[in-house]
């Protein structure tokens, strides 16, 4: 009886551990970064590129951006302690120590680029390498503590997996996946400058700059509608540099127009000293770059059937 609940105990600490170090990893925003990667793989190829290439891309960028967030939440520890939003994170409840997830952070940063060097080309290596170092030094480091600014250089980071995809598959650059990049880095601040609204408190408390905490509501309102219009005019950009179809146009005007409109709604509702309703803004971007990045994989596919 005594070994079957030490068994038991043990499983459920290894799912606590397990859970916990996939925490680290921070999930949700690896998932976003591999779901704009694909597409950009079916684009660089003009069709369905090579299966194999496709498993060894994501297993790489999954690590690489793990690795990226591990090292962030090891040089957040201090201020995630001061907001709700983070207090629930492994370093913060002790779940996991900060020796461990130095380990962890490193061994990711290392099988990642070992998987990149071997199965694709130094060219995506490289950039892989770039991406973790400039999330982990540049953003983390240098700007997420010292400027408004911060999430737009954060942008820059979440930009690098449509290069690395395009890589990938081509060994080189082109300015179709420059677009891309710039599409993810204009998108980032109307996409999270809501959130940190919504968390501006957490944000006050830690001692964060973000815009929505050193600037007044009609000046973020005012910078969201801004990289929103400039989002939207890149999306479109990419029809005459890649070039799209007809697939994509419509999808990036009609998806573009909508994204518009609910950053003026929410800038509407700031300057009336109304409840802006970030949120309903923060999920729309995403949902406006899902679209996008769908809308580049059928397009291609299109494409490569009918011309």
């Amino acid at each position: 009886m005594t070994t079957q609940l030490d068994h038991t105990a043990t499983t459920v600490s290894f799912r606590r551990k397990f859970r916990a170090y996939v925490a680290l990893t921070k999930p949700r925003v690896m998932e976003l970064l591999l779901a704009v990667t694909i597409p950009t793989m079916f684009l660089a190829q003009r069709g369905v590129p090579s299966l194999w290439l496709v498993l060894v891309t994501l297993a790489g960028g999954a690590l690489s951006a793990g690795a990226a967030g591990a090292f962030n939440c090891y040089i957040d520890r201090d201020i995630d302690r001061l907001m709700k939003r983070t207090e629930g994170r492994p370093l913060v409840t002790g779940e996991i120590t900060d020796k461990q997830a130095l380990v962890f952070a490193s061994s990711l940063a290392v099988i990642s680029t070992v998987i990149f060097a071997v199965f694709t080309n130094w060219l995506a290596t490289a950039l892989s390498v770039a991406a973790i170092l400039f999330y982990v030094c540049v953003y983390s480091l240098l700007l997420k503590r010292r400027t408004p600014q911060n999430i737009v250089w954060g942008g820059a980071a979440g930009g690098f997996p449509v290069l690395i995809g395009w890589a990938v598959v081509n060994d080189s650059l082109t300015w179709a996946p420059v677009i891309l990049f710039l599409i993810i880095f204009l998108w980032t601040p109307p996409h999270y400058w809501p959130l940190s609204w919504r968390y501006r408190k957490d944000y006050r408390a830690a001692s964060i700059p973000m815009l929505t905490v050193v600037r007044g509501r009609v000046i973020v309102g005012i910078q969201i509608v801004l990289y929103t219009w400039a989002t939207v005019v890149a999306s479109l950009l990419l029809v005459v540099v890649a070039p799209m179809g007809f697939v994509y146009g419509f999808v990036a005007l009609v998806a573009g127009v909508w994204f518009v409109v609910e950053s003026h709604r929410l800038y509407s509702r700031a300057i009336r000293h109304e409840d802006p309703a970030p949120m309903r803004l923060f999920h729309l971007s995403n949902a406006y770059l899902t679209l996008i990045f769908l809308a580049i994989a059928v397009d291609a596919l299109v494409s490569l059937k009918f011309f």
